[in-house]
């Protein structure tokens, strides 16, 4: 008996033919248990290497300009409006009269920057907090703090000196003024940014508002709150100068010095100071970056991982 293939089995039986080789793959890429490649890890020590040393040739290369415009550009009987690098040193951080006016100063200084941040923090954080919780009392006090912010310091303190006298309280007053905004505003970003999928899990539970905000809107805001932070600590350290330079009464700080030494013309205490003072604000705001550093990790931290 003879048998035919059916139309179907034949078109079956002409797709199972056999396939080319596949291309060779390229070699695996050694990674470790559950990690990135290491070739990549090579390459992020290497940019970290390259991100290091770029700022140390930018500073190389503003000393080689400061020395050019010392010696080459300003007469011998003018320099000491822009003295050389090396004379700050041995003329003014060496001479034990200099030190011994600007370490005091920079004690008091300190004093103010520290207690005017601590008092803006406070307040910032509650008046933030009291925003993002009530639209009405948003809508109220939110243009105060723009109003704040835009109103220029030094039209005021006129005012404070007034009010407060010319001592150490009117200086804190400036240092709270200046660096109250960027807490504020930063920290009613943060809480108000938080995922709403998150804020309806907290609903689906009955969360209450206290629960809500302790448990969700301020650890997820705590990012936007330490940005805050770093930069109201660089601006409480230009309020403490602002207030030395116009509230020259009692102990002097580094505003009052800076003042002395351009009235007198000496040119190596004058950039001596204008150093500390920077280092300063360097400090400071390092110290706060290392805080957000310890208390965030790396949250939100994308740009590094993409680069």
């Amino acid at each position: 008996m003879t048998t035919t293939a059916h139309p179907a089995e034949e078109t079956l039986v002409t797709t199972t033919v056999d396939t080319p080789p596949a291309a060779p793959t390229a070699d695996p890429v050694l990674t470790g248990a559950g990690t990135a490649p290491l070739v990549k890890r090579r390459g992020k020590g290497r940019k970290r290497v390259t991100d290091s040393l770029l700022p140390i040739a930018v500073f190389l290369g503003l000393i080689a300009v400061w020395y050019a415009i010392t010696y080459l550009v300003l007469d011998p009987n003018r320099r000491f409006l822009m003295p050389a690098p090396h004379t700050i040193v041995t003329d003014a951080l060496f001479d034990g009269p200099t030190m011994d006016k600007i370490l005091p100063a920079l004690g008091r200084s300190i004093v103010v920057t520290f207690t005017g941040l601590a008092i803006a923090i406070v307040i910032g954080m509650v008046w933030a907090i009291a925003m993002s919780q009530s639209r009405p009392i948003e809508r109220s006090l939110f243009p105060y703090a723009v109003a704040l912010q835009c109103i220029p310091i030094l039209a005021l303190v006129p005012l404070i000196g007034f009010w407060f006298g010319y001592d150490f309280p009117s200086r804190v007053i400036v240092c709270v003024m200046i660096a109250l905004f960027p807490i504020v505003s930063n920290t009613l970003f943060g809480i108000q940014s938080v995922d709403r999928g998150m804020h309806e899990l907290f609903t689906l539970h009955n969360a209450s508002r206290t629960t809500r905000l302790l448990k969700l809107e301020l650890p997820a805001a705590m990012p936007a709150i330490f940005a805050g932070f770093r930069i109201s600590a660089g601006l409480s350290v230009v309020g403490a100068i602002v207030g030395d330079l116009f509230f020259k009464q009692g102990d002097p700080g580094l505003g009052i010095l800076l003042d002395n030494f351009r009235a007198r013309l000496q040119g190596q205490e004058l950039f001596l100071t204008i150093i500390i003072t920077a280092a300063l604000g360097f400090a400071v705001f390092g110290l706060f970056g290392w805080l957000a550093k310890v208390a965030v990790g790396r949250w939100y931290d994308q740009s590094r991982d993409a680069g």
